[in-house]
Formats: structure tokens, C-alpha cells, sequence
């Protein structure tokens, strides 16, 4: 095919021009904020942005509503489970749209959203297969577009008109208070009175597609898929920018949006986003490339504070177009850490860990290297117009693009002027202290001062024979110097801490020295360091993160990096005092090298800080004091090991006790990337004072006691603290056992116990007392028996004793009876001996009579019965056969009488005595190992 000679002049110009902006769109970037589909929780297509009264986000989202609060995401699917491809909030309702169904989104008073469905509540009968893709707001109506129709909901009377196209309707577009639309291969529309109106069928638009169109200068300028811009004026369509058209050239756009400013935003299909100015300059290119995480820009939005918003085909992207801070990202790694910059004439130099690089300054050209200067790059200075660069392989002296070393000693930190010698230059490093010279309009190493060889990063002069040199591991040391600089005659260490990321420099002629512990000055006078408290308030124990000062000649600024700030003190006007201000850039986003950071002064407020991937660009001309509203989400409650239950976060609750722990969820809805927002927290009732600030937007309270609570939170964006304070206010009950039912049972309960215990304890004294009684009656009725023992133990002692008498009497007597017997028989038997017989018989029978006698029988039975009165019986009871001679000898043997004294009281003899015990045990039927004796005693 034969392509004529002009188009391909044409093409080719085109595609010089396209090749040429490649190049031209600059690298310093504002900050972008990517969000992949795994941070929020849905798909990865989003078609359409909105932003709700509250400053939450809502997207809409292959799965669903996606609302975002600046602190975590909420995914709502769709109904009908279809994607969503439409959102609108417009007051307290986020209208949406999808496929065969339209409707609103309302929040109910536990934060969350609910869904009304139009097409059901107003019984809408739709197309086949309808999608809803646009919608729009004006006053008391809004309008949901599909390719099909445009339906008109007034949300006053909830009425519904419905615009019908034969041909597929593109886009639906609000130009201040007019509404227009785009029908396919038919023409420009607008709706006046609820009806359509034919606004222009220009072949020039016909046939291509309207991306957007706005308001310029009073007339139509229509923004195309693939064309470019052009004017609609006097009733005609005109070419807007032939320029920019050809820098569009190839260029779909998809989406687009008119900035607060005037600026233009287009959402290209394949090449990101175009930012342009409102006169149709290309200000601005960022692509996947060198930021976007997705070339495909689905939907654009500008929020509230100037952040464009970007749903893309792969994820959602903030872009921070307003931000103080632009970045350069060094995402190749050809740069490395930026450790040091320097502005010189119209040159930009860093000096980095690889090397030394430099470009154009304000230029959007790449970086060259400076051929020679591989390695390790600490410092940049220009001294009377000379730049010098302190390397790890020597020193350096810069002109333009090439270096030329001017000494191999290793590690040069830095250098300093000697006042009154302007010829030589004091230099620190890694081995101490070395002069330089200009001999002949030429730099050289002169000599090392000798006597110290400690490494000096960080010295400053007192005066021109005394140095102070800071080792971040050993100290602060003070050097005293020889006349001609080649020696140090002594050096002492300062009685002032060392302390890690230390520095030391001079500014406001004093000698300054920071660390941890704060910001101390060199005082002449009293030869020590002292601490200077107004300064010290740049940096915090719970703040520091970095001793480095750094000043720059052309600003006055005194500047330290803390953990979460970029502080600054610089002298007051009209008064010695210091005035203190800070830029929000916490470490981990700005990304220094702690302990190296590095900032220059670019122009009036715009400062270059060096960065472990690039550079960071400050303006704080742009730094804005943002009024900021934190807002409560949600809250929860539940027992132990159960689900958590919503509260409602419009009312006060009360809580039942068991469910006594609580979560609170809150946020701010701030978007910049580099501003961090914290949280404080109380909880009046539990703990009355705030908590520590805290990156935690969420707090749970566990096991809280009953009683009236009020939770109290506020948010900090940086330095700004909320306008308000949330408050939310609820009751954990008292247990059943301490509600007033419970009391009164308690109460009810006490005094039936009182009473109770009162019946008791009457029934148990008059128990005891009954048991006393009984107790004393029974120990006087065993004290009168006592008594009556012991009566009956003098009676039966006395008995006894009666009886002892008794049985002495009868002893007595018994003796006095077989004595008497005994003599009576001697006297008998010496009587019998007398020749004389005849005349003694007389005396033989009396004495015979007296031997006989049953008189003393007698008198001796009734002694024994007095003994032992029971005995006889006994004897006769048990054995009924014994006679009276037999129950005498039976006493005899009772009072355990021998046979030989037996036998004087029967008077008969020994033997006679055996006899008788022999019948006796006969008459008894006694066995033969009976001992008699023992037999009778024992009776």
C-alpha cells in the first residue's frame, strides 16, 4: 500500500514528538500511593470514584462497593452478585450501579451499609441484559446511565423519568448545571425539561467517542477517546490544541477529570495517566514505569484535599498532586544512596555510595556519572568558588562533569577554612586531621598534623589554635594546634557524654554539639559545653532518631531529622529567640541514611533530601495546615469465646455484663503518603488520662467491671491534631447479683437470715440453758450420788471395820475357844495321867460338859453369821444333804482353819478331822483336783 508523502511526514513528526516527550517529562514525581487488590480485599478492576460526606472513599469494584476511611477497607458485595460499575455519593447516600439493577446505599447506626434496590421499589422494567455505567447528581435528581436509557429519579417525590435512545448511548457528562450525552454515530445531546435536545451531530465527533467534556471560557471543550480535545463554539467544533492533539496521538484516553486549579487529567488505556495545564500544556506523565501500578486508568477523581485518585484495571493509586513533596525514585539503582548534594551554577551534584553524579539543575535530563569517582562519595563543598568532594579514595576537586584528585588519603569527611590563612584548608579523616594548600593556583596535600589519629568526620574551630573533633564512638576531644599547623601539641577529651548519630557544627557563631540527650554549645568563657534548651526542643528521647545538624549557607535554617519529622529552628527577626517549626516526613517513608542524612537548599523554600533509593524534593511554601476529623466507625462487644455483636454508634448502649469487652474502631481520612496519622485514647470511668500516641486505630478493652463509661479518642496528621474529639458513652450492667431485684431479695433474705439466726440463736440459749440445767441437775444428782458413794463408802467402811471387829471378835473368839478347848484337853489329859482316877471323873465330865458345850457352837455361828451371814445358807442351799456338823466344819474351813486347829473345836483328832474333810467332799460330790479349802473360800 502506498502511504503518501505528507501523511508519513506527518507520522513521522508525530512520532519524534512522542519520543521527544518520553524523554522530557520529568523524574521528580509526586508521592503515589499504591493499593494492590490483596490490601484491599476485592478484585482488581475499579470503574468508578466517589467521595461521601464524611471524606470516605467508595469504589466501584468487580465485587462489590468498596468504601475506604483512611484506615482499612469495607467490601459490600452486589446484591445480584454482578460487578459494580458505577458509584455516586451524594449526601448521607452512595447510589450505585450494576448490572440490571440500580439503587442506594444508606449507613444504619452500627456504621455498616444497606442496600435499597430502585429497580424493585419502583417496579422499573429494564432492558435485556442492562448495565448501569454512569451516574450523575443535580439538586433533587439523579441520573443513572446505561447504553440503553438514562433514567431521572427525583429523590424528593421518588418519581422516575426515563430517556430512551435507539443507539447505543456512550457517556453521560454534567457541565456546570446542564446535563449532556453522547449517542453513537448520532451526535451531542443535552436534557432541558426532562427531555432531550440535539446540541450539535458534528462529523468531527460523530463517530468517535466523548471521554468527557468541560466547561472552557464559557464554551464546550470535548475531550475524545483517540482524537484529542476540540471547541464546541458558535455552534461549530474546532480543533482546541493542535499540538497537544498530535502529543495525544495514539493516545486512548479512558477517563478524565477537570482539577480545582484548572488543570487537566486524562486516564489513558495503555499509558497511565497525562497531567495537563489549563491552557493544554503536557505538565506531567507518570506511567507503570515509574510509579503507577497499572497503565490502564479506569476512573479518576480529585477528593476533597486535592489527591487524584486513580482505579485502575490492577489496583487503586493515590497520587498526592498538591504534596510539599515531589520524589525522585531511583528505581534501577544506577544512583545508590545519596549521601551528599550540592547546587553549583546550573548544575545539580549528588554524591552517593557508587559515585558522583550530576545533571542540569531545574532539567529533566537522566543523571550522567563523573568518570573516575567510582565508590563511596561523603561530601560536596564549594570553598571560594571551588568545589571540592570528599571521597573514600581522596579528595576530589569538581569542575563541571570530570574531577581531578588532588590526594590519595583515604576517607575524607571533610573540609574547613582556617581564618587568616585563606590559602590552606583544614581537612578531616578517616586518620585524623590534614592541611591542604593552594600553592600556584593549585590544591595539594601540605602535611598531616601529627599527635592525633583518631577519625575526624565532624570538627569545628574555637578559634584558629583550637579544634574540637566529635567521635560518635569516643567523644568530643579538644586539639590544641602549633603555629604553622603541622602538629597538635595536646588534645583532652570533653567531660560531656558521647552518643550514637552524634554531629557537631557551628551555627550563629557557636559550636554546636547534638546527640540523644540533646542540643549543647561550646561556651568560650567557661571552656565546656552547656545545653541549649530552646534548641534541644528539635529533638525528644521518644523522638530521636538522628543527632545530624545540618545548615546551609543560603538558608539560615537549623534542621535535625527526628523519627517522624523534618525539624527546623531559624533566628527570630526582631528578636534573639528561635522560632521552631517541623515538616511531617517520618523515617520509613522518607528513607535517609540514619546518621548520613543530607538536605540542601535548592531555592527559596524548596530543600533537596538525600535518600537510600533517590531524593526527596520539600517545598514548604506548599505545606499546608489541613483541618482533619476523626470519626468513629464501628463498635463491638462480646462475652468470652463468642462472636463479637455491632453496637449502635448513634445512641448510648447498655451492655450486659458477661459482654464486658469492647472494641473500638475509628479513623481520619487523610491520604498523603508521607503524613502519618496517630491516635490517642481514654477511656473516662476505667483510666482518665490519654495514651501515648499511636499508630493503632483500633483498641480493645477487656474484662471492664460494671459501670458508665465514655471513650474519648483524637487523631494527629503530623503536627495537626483533630478539630474534634469522638465521644461515645456506654454502660456495662451489673451482674444479676448486684441489680436491684437482687438487692431487695438480698435485703429480704439479710432480714429473714437475721431473723432466722435470732429464732436460732434463742432456741440454742434456750437449749444451752435447758442442757445447763440438765448439765447442773445431773452434776448435783452425781454430787449427791458422789455423796451418797461416799456415804455409802464411810458406811461400808465403816461395815467394813464392823465386819474387820466382827471377824477379829470371831477370830478372837475361835482362838479363845480351841485355846480354851486345847486346855481343857491338856488339863483332861494330865488329869488321866493321876493314879486317882475315881476321884477326878467328876472334874473329867465338867470338863467333857465344857468340851461339848453347843453354847459356844453357838455364840460362834451367830459371830460368823454377823462375818459372813450368807454363807451357811449358801453351803445348805448348794448342798442340802450336810448336816449341822458338816455346816460346822464347813465355818471352820471358811475361816481357813487347819485340821490340827479344827480338831480342838470338835474336839476330836487330827485324824478324826481328816475323816470328816473326806466326807465332807464325798457329800459335796467334789473331783478329785477340788481342793476343798479353795472350793468353800471361793463360795
Amino acid at each position: 500500500m502506498n502511504i503518501p508523502y505528507k501523511l508519513k511526514v506527518v507520522f513521522c513528526v508525530k512520532l519524534v514528538i512522542l519520543l521527544f516527550c518520553a524523554q522530557m517529562f520529568p523524574q521528580e514525581l509526586p508521592p503515589i500511593v499504591v493499593y494492590t487488590p490483596q490490601d484491599y480485599g476485592a478484585e482488581d478492576q475499579n470503574w468508578s470514584i466517589s467521595q461521601g460526606v464524611s471524606n470516605e472513599l467508595y469504589f466501584a469494584n468487580n465485587k462489590g462497593l468498596l468504601e475506604y476511611n483512611g484506615e482499612r477497607w469495607e467490601l459490600y458485595a452486589t446484591p445480584n452478585e454482578s460487578i459494580l460499575r458505577s458509584v455516586k455519593a451524594v449526601e448521607d447516600k452512595i447510589y450505585t450501579g450494576c448490572y440490571m439493577d440500580f439503587g442506594f446505599w444508606v449507613k444504619d447506626d452500627f456504621g455498616k451499609l444497606n442496600y435499597t434496590s430502585l429497580v424493585a421499589k419502583l417496579n422499573i422494567d429494564l432492558v435485556e441484559d442492562e448495565q448501569f455505567w454512569n451516574i450523575i447528581s443535580l439538586d433533587n435528581w439523579v441520573l443513572f446511565q446505561s447504553l440503553n436509557r438514562i433514567y431521572i429519579y427525583n429523590t424528593s417525590d421518588e418519581s422516575l423519568k426515563t430517556i430512551e435512545s435507539k443507539t447505543t448511548l456512550i457517556k453521560m457528562y454534567k457541565v456546570d448545571d446542564l446535563i449532556y450525552f453522547q449517542k453513537l454515530n448520532d451526535g451531542l445531546y443535552v436534557i432541558e425539561n426532562g427531555k432531550e435536545k440535539l446540541v450539535t451531530n458534528s462529523a468531527i465527533i460523530k463517530d468517535d467517542i466523548i471521554t468527557n467534556i468541560f466547561n472552557h471560557n464559557g464554551d464546550l471543550l470535548l475531550q475524545t477517546k483517540e482524537k484529542g480535545f476540540y471547541v464546541f463554539k458558535n455552534e461549530s467544533v474546532v480543533v482546541w490544541n493542535e499540538k497537544l492533539n498530535d502529543l495525544l496521538f495514539h493516545n486512548s484516553i479512558y477517563s478524565s477529570v477537570q482539577l480545582k486549579n484548572g488543570d487537566y487529567l486524562l486516564g489513558t488505556v495503555s499509558n497511565g495517566i497525562v497531567h495537563l495545564s489549563s491552557d493544554g500544556d503536557i505538565k506531567l506523565r507518570i506511567d507503570q514505569k515509574n510509579g503507577l501500578s497499572n497503565n490502564t486508568v479506569l476512573s479518576l477523581l480529585e477528593d476533597n484535599r486535592g489527591n487524584i485518585w486513580l482505579g485502575l484495571d490492577n489496583g487503586i493509586n493515590i497520587l498526592n498532586i498538591n504534596s510539599a513533596i515531589k520524589v525522585f525514585n531511583d528505581d534501577l539503582g544506577i544512583l545508590g544512596t545519596v549521601y551528599t548534594s550540592l547546587k553549583s551554577d546550573n548544575n545539580l551534584y549528588l554524591g552517593t555510595n557508587q559515585g558522583l553524579f550530576y545533571r542540569e539543575l531545574y532539567s529533566d535530563k537522566r543523571f550522567e556519572f563523573i568518570e573516575g569517582t567510582e565508590g563511596q562519595v561523603w561530601n560536596l563543598q564549594k570553598i571560594n568558588n571551588t568545589i571540592f568532594c570528599g571521597h573514600d579514595k581522596g579528595t576530589y576537586i569538581v569542575k563541571g562533569n570530570r574531577v581531578e584528585l588532588i590526594n590519595e588519603i583515604q576517607g575524607t569527611w571533610q573540609l574547613k577554612e582556617i581564618e587568616g590563612n585563606p590559602n590552606l584548608l583544614l581537612q578531616g579523616n578517616y586518620s585524623g586531621l590534614y592541611v591542604l594548600e593552594n600553592s600556584n593556583r593549585q590544591w595539594r596535600l601540605r602535611n598531616k598534623l601529627e599527635g592525633f589519629d583518631i577519625s575526624s568526620r565532624y570538627f569545628e574551630f574555637i578559634n584558629t589554635k583550637e579544634v574540637l573533633v566529635s567521635h560518635e564512638y569516643k567523644g568530643v576531644y579538644k586539639l590544641k594546634l602549633n603555629e604553622g599547623f603541622t602538629k597538635v601539641l595536646s588534645f583532652e577529651k570533653e567531660p560531656i557524654a558521647k552518643g550514637k548519630k552524634s554531629s557537631l557544627m557551628s551555627y550563629n557563631n557557636r559550636v554546636l554539639y547534638c546527640f540523644e540527650e540533646g542540643i549543647y554549645y561550646y561556651d568560650k568563657e567557661k571552656q565546656g559545653f552547656l545545653k541549649d534548651s530552646t534548641l534541644s526542643k528539635l529533638i525528644s528521647n521518644d523522638e530521636y532518631n538522628s543527632g545530624k545538624l545540618i545548615c546551609n549557607e543560603n538558608s539560615n535554617k537549623l534542621w535535625v531529622f527526628s523519627q517522624n519529622n523534618l525539624n527546623y529552628a531559624e533566628p527570630g527577626k526582631l528578636s534573639s529567640n528561635y522560632k521552631m517549626s517541623s515538616f511531617s516526613l517520618p523515617s520509613e517513608l522518607r528513607k535517609t541514611k540514619v546518621g548520613y542524612e543530607n538536605l540542601l537548599f535548592l531555592n527559596e523554600n524548596k530543600y533537596l533530601v538525600g535518600a537510600t533509593n533517590g531524593y526527596i524534593i520539600i517545598d514548604l511554601d506548599k505545606v499546608e495546615v489541613s483541618d482533619y476529623t476523626i470519626t468513629l466507625n464501628s463498635v463491638e462487644n462480646y462475652a468470652l469465646n463468642k462472636t463479637p455483636t455491632p453496637l449502635n454508634i448513634k445512641a448510648n448502649n447498655t451492655l450486659p455484663n458477661k459482654s464486658n469487652n469492647i472494641v473500638f474502631n475509628f479513623s481520619v481520612t487523610d491520604f498523603n503518603k508521607y503524613s502519618k496519622s496517630k491516635y490517642q485514647y481514654r477511656l473516662i470511668g476505667f483510666n482518665d488520662n490519654w495514651s501515648a500516641w499511636s499508630d493503632e486505630s483500633s483498641i480493645l478493652f477487656e474484662n471492664l467491671p460494671h459501670g458508665s463509661y465514655t471513650f474519648e479518642a483524637r487523631a494527629k496528621v503530623g503536627d495537626s491534631v483533630s478539630s474534634n474529639t469522638l465521644n461515645y458513652t456506654f454502660v456495662i450492667s451489673k451482674p444479676w447479683f448486684l441489680k436491684p431485684l437482687s438487692i431487695a431479695f438480698y435485703v429480704l433474705f439479710f432480714v429473714f437470715l437475721l431473723a432466722l439466726i435470732h429464732w436460732l440463736n434463742q432456741r440454742y440459749y434456750k437449749k444451752q440453758r435447758i442442757k445447763l440445767l440438765r448439765k447442773k441437775e445431773r452434776e448435783l444428782e452425781i454430787k449427791e450420788l458422789e455423796n451418797q458413794k461416799q456415804l455409802m463408802q464411810f458406811n461400808n467402811k465403816n461395815l467394813q471395820q464392823d465386819i474387820e471387829n466382827k471377824n477379829r471378835e470371831l477370830g478372837m473368839s475361835t482362838m479363845n475357844l480351841i485355846n480354851k478347848n486345847e486346855l481343857l484337853n491338856e488339863i483332861k489329859k494330865e488329869l488321866t495321867k493321876a493314879k486317882k482316877v475315881e476321884d477326878l471323873k467328876s472334874v473329867i465330865k465338867l470338863i467333857n460338859n465344857n468340851l461339848n458345850t453347843t453354847s459356844d457352837w453357838k455364840l460362834f455361828e451367830e459371830a460368823f453369821n454377823n462375818a459372813d451371814k450368807d454363807f451357811l445358807k449358801k453351803v445348805k442351799k448348794k448342798h442340802s444333804d450336810l448336816t449341822s456338823n458338816d455346816l460346822r466344819l464347813c465355818a471352820y474351813l471358811r475361816l481357813n482353819l487347819s485340821s490340827k486347829e479344827i480338831a480342838p473345836l470338835l474336839n476330836i483328832s487330827h485324824r478324826s478331822v481328816e475323816v470328816k474333810r473326806y466326807r465332807l467332799r464325798k457329800k459335796m460330790n467334789l473331783d478329785h483336783d477340788i481342793n476343798l479349802t479353795n472350793y468353800i473360800l471361793e463360795l
